[in-house]
């Protein structure tokens, strides 16, 4: 059943862990009602389910859909825009209002968790603009060949291994920064390394290396120079810094600055291929994924779904 190509289907996400996490869907609510916008609503159960919602109001014809949630729940929604043929997805517009764990992707744009009514101005007045997406094509554990996109980045290593631990540890508040500096702390004083062995364009890097975070947009802070819109991929390969420049390092990377470092190499490519990467994690847009079997190779999609931004 097809429905008004106006009608938004908005998909709503509880924050994992939040205090009344039903209170900022009565926000969103009463702007949306307040500002006369025709919508069709529904909420996940949980994370997994995520795909199906999406999936279900792209059957129902759907031409904006617009997320309230983090980066995981805006990956899930772009990984079922491709699967659609590019003339149905290319009559889709995707939009967010940011209310996940991670929302570096909405804050790319500027959309901020606590300015609902903003977000929902910006998004009515409709201005949209095709966006690239990262891909990781691996081969996994039965032997299948993979795929799975992403909006902001890629990480390898120790990044991974941070999201891994924050998702466990996520307090009521979901404070973004305050969780992510102690597990970081505490991960690179256990001075985690990984041997790998990677081939960014002409270079090759074959060496222990803290993380690779392979960014389409601002990666977490490891790729502040990443734009989502120039058919390429900002790389930074961090080695492990001495115990004396970590608290440089921290700051930098909350400064935005984090290129500054010594210990981190940055990169700007149209492809990574990772041959070896012993024992490291692998996060997509802030959840963990199977690890590949074997080499794998990151590229980018240019121009491949249209994302609602700011007016």
């Amino acid at each position: 059943m097809s429905v008004d190509k106006n009608k938004w289907g908005v998909l709503f996400c509880p924050k994992s862990g939040a205090f009344r996490p039903q209170a900022k869907w009565e926000k969103v609510e009463k702007c949306l009602k307040e500002r006369g916008v025709s919508y069709d609503f529904v909420q996940s159960e949980n994370s997994n389910s995520v795909e199906r919602l999406v999936r279900m109001m792209l059957s129902n014809g759907y031409k904006t859909i617009v997320i309230v949630g983090g980066d995981s729940a805006l990956n899930e929604a772009v990984n079922c825009m491709m699967q659609l043929p590019k003339e149905e997805r290319d009559e889709v517009d995707l939009g967010v209002i940011p209310n996940g764990l991670m929302n570096d992707f909405a804050h790319f744009w500027d959309f901020k968790e606590s300015d609902v009514e903003n977000t929902i101005d910006h998004l009515i007045k409709h201005r949209v603009r095709k966006v690239d997406l990262g891909c990781i094509r691996y081969t996994n554990a039965k032997n299948e060949k993979c795929h799975r996109y992403f909006l902001n980045c890629l990480s390898i290593g120790l990044v991974a291994s941070v999201i891994q631990k924050r998702r466990r540890a996520s307090g009521p508040f979901g404070w973004r920064k305050l969780t992510f500096i102690p597990s970081s702390l505490l991960m690179i004083f256990q001075r985690l390394e990984y041997k790998m062995r990677l081939r960014i364009d002409t270079d090759v890097i074959d060496r222990k290396v803290m993380t690779v975070c392979v960014g389409n947009a601002q990666g977490y802070g490891f790729t502040p120079s990443a734009v989502p819109y120039n058919g390429l991929l900002d790389v930074s390969v961090v080695y492990h810094p001495e115990v004396v420049q970590l608290i440089e390092g921290f700051y930098l990377l909350f400064s935005g600055k984090i290129l500054n470092h010594r210990s981190v190499h940055p990169y700007r490519t149209k492809e990574i291929i990772v041959e070896k990467a012993e024992r490291a994690l692998i996060g997509v847009d802030g959840r963990l994924m199977n690890s590949p079997v074997g080499p794998f190779k990151v590229g980018v999609e240019q121009e491949v779904i249209n994302f609602i931004i700011p007016s």
